[in-house]
C-alpha cells in the first residue's frame, strides 16, 4: 500500500501552504489571462450550453486517447460526439462553483502560455497527437503537485461519466442497461 501522510512525502504544514498559495495564484493568474485575452470567452460553442469554442479542440484530442481500447475505430467519431454530448450534459447540471473550477481547467489548458509548461504540448490541440495526449496524462498523473494530479483526476472522472454514460458504451462493459419498468 502506497503511504501517503506528510512525513512520506517530506512536505511540512509550510510547504503545503506555500504549494496550495502558489497553486490558486496560478490558477487565478491563468483565468485572468484568459479572461483578458478573450480565451475564457463565456459563450457555448453551437449547440452546446456549456462546452465553448476554445474547450473543444482540447476535448476532441483528449477524449479518443482516453477511450483507446473500449472503443473501435470505426465507432470514435460517434463516441467523440456523444461524450461532448453527454459531457456538456452533465456540466450544465454542476453547481455553479465545481462548472467554474471546470471552466478554469479548460481555460489552463487552451490558453497557451499556460498550455505549454504545464502539459508538455506547445503547439495547438489539434495537432497534438496522440502520444503527446498520453504524455500529458502520465505527467499530470505521476506529476509531485497534488493540483496536477487533482487536474488529472477531475478529466479521468469527467470523461468516463460521459461515456459511460451512454447506452452505446454498455455492452463493452457487458452492462445489460437498466431494467424495463
Amino acid at each position: 500500500m502506497r503511504e501517503t501522510t506528510f512525513e512520506s512525502t517530506g512536505l511540512s504544514r509550510r510547504n503545503l501552504l506555500k504549494v496550495g498559495l502558489f497553486g490558486s495564484a496560478f490558477l487565478a493568474t491563468a483565468g485572468a489571462t484568459a479572461s483578458l485575452t478573450g480565451c475564457s470567452a463565456s459563450m457555448p460553442a453551437s449547440g452546446f450550453a456549456v462546452l465553448r469554442d476554445s474547450d473543444l479542440p482540447f476535448l476532441r484530442a483528449l477524449i479518443p486517447v482516453m477511450l483507446e481500447g473500449a472503443v473501435t475505430p470505426a465507432q470514435m467519431p460517434q463516441a467523440l460526439e456523444g461524450s461532448l454530448q453527454s459531457l456538456d450534459y452533465s456540466l450544465h447540471r454542476l453547481s455553479p462553483e465545481m462548472l467554474k473550477l471546470t471552466v478554469q481547467l479548460f481555460d489552463v489548458l487552451a490558453l497557451p502560455l499556460t498550455r505549454g509548461p504545464l502539459t508538455g504540448v506547445w503547439g495547438n490541440w489539434e495537432k497534438a497527437s496522440a502520444k503527446d495526449v498520453r504524455q500529458f496524462l502520465d505527467r499530470w498523473q505521476n506529476s509531485s503537485i497534488g493540483l496536477l494530479q487533482m487536474g488529472h483526476a477531475s478529466l479521468l472522472q469527467l470523461v468516463m461519466m460521459a461515456w459511460y454514460s451512454r447506452p452505446e458504451s454498455w455492452a463493452h462493459c457487458g452492462y445489460p442497461g437498466p431494467p424495463a419498468v
